[in-house]
């Protein structure tokens, strides 16, 4: 354990193999999406080191995070992403949607497995509302000893139009089409966006909604991640590639949960079949 790190209590995380010996073999993951709001609870503090309590207890293997500052006056110019990896004994990918002089803010893509950056980058807003917040996507690949998993995280904007050319663009040759970005993969984040939009029906065209696969008849139902502390909207979502078989996906409801952001975190358990 690193100095200052946060010790888990969840169950015992599944072993990751490790080489070429179990190039047949299956590896299971446990992914984690959560939009942490800047880490203001809803109590009003600002504390990442509650944030990384919540991520910690569900011992998770990839952690997405959306709305992390970074260097910001509101938030007392801390990095979040890197005090929340620390604190869970993680390495930290981050990019910053919003880059004004010294003040960051953004998505970040948390591991404790072997990683690289592939790509970060902003995506499209509206023309014609120039002042919309502006949003990104980052994307990794994590290896998992003989093989490597595509990682990506995003966090789309409030207004259809707007979700719609960033969908488009994440589909695009930048990224998803990218000849690169091949299975397994998996999309996670906060799509602003409930199963009847047109911007998450058009990600379902090429991935899949890792709930739908758990094999629950009522899929679409439940899973409710925002707001916390009464939570409405299933508008955080995981989707998943071919070779990747999901065994669970958890709204992780709990007392230190509902205080700690807006947001719910959305846990899915998954397995990488051989290719």
């Amino acid at each position: 354990m690193q100095q200052g790190q946060i010790e888990g209590h969840a169950e015992e995380r599944p072993e990751i193999a490790g080489d070429g010996r179990d190039r047949g073999a299956s590896r299971r993951l446990r992914l984690l999406t959560y939009n942490v709001r800047h880490c203001r609870g809803t109590d009003g503090r600002v504390a990442p080191e509650r944030v990384a309590r919540v991520i910690a207890a569900l011992s998770p293997d990839i952690i997405a995070l959306q709305e992390v500052d970074v260097g910001r006056k509101r938030t007392g110019g801390r990095d979040q992403a890197e005090e929340i990896a620390r604190l869970t004994g993680m390495f930290s990918h981050f990019h910053p949607a919003l880059h004004v002089e010294e003040e960051r803010y953004g998505d970040a893509l948390l591991t404790h497995l072997p990683s690289r950056l592939r790509r970060a980058g902003p995506l499209p807003g509206l023309m014609r509302r120039p002042g919309l917040e502006p949003r990104g996507a980052l994307w990794v690949e994590v290896s998992l000893g003989a093989a490597a998993i595509q990682v990506l995280t995003t966090h789309f904007g409030l207004l259809g139009a707007e979700r719609i050319a960033q969908a488009e663009a994440l589909l695009g040759p930048d990224w998803l089409g990218d000849p690169a970005c091949r299975a397994p993969t998996v999309l996670l984040g906060d799509f602003n966006a409930t199963g009847w939009s047109r911007s998450y029906r058009r990600l379902s065209e090429r991935l899949t909604d890792a709930r739908r696969l758990t094999g629950e008849r009522r899929w679409r139902r439940g899973g409710a991640s925002f707001p916390s502390r009464f939570p409405l909207l299933r508008i955080d979502h995981v989707f998943v590639s071919e070779r990747v078989a999901v065994e669970r996906v958890t709204v992780v409801d709990t007392p230190l949960a509902r205080e700690a952001s807006d947001h719910l975190p959305v846990l899915a358990e998954i397995r990488i079949d051989p290719g």
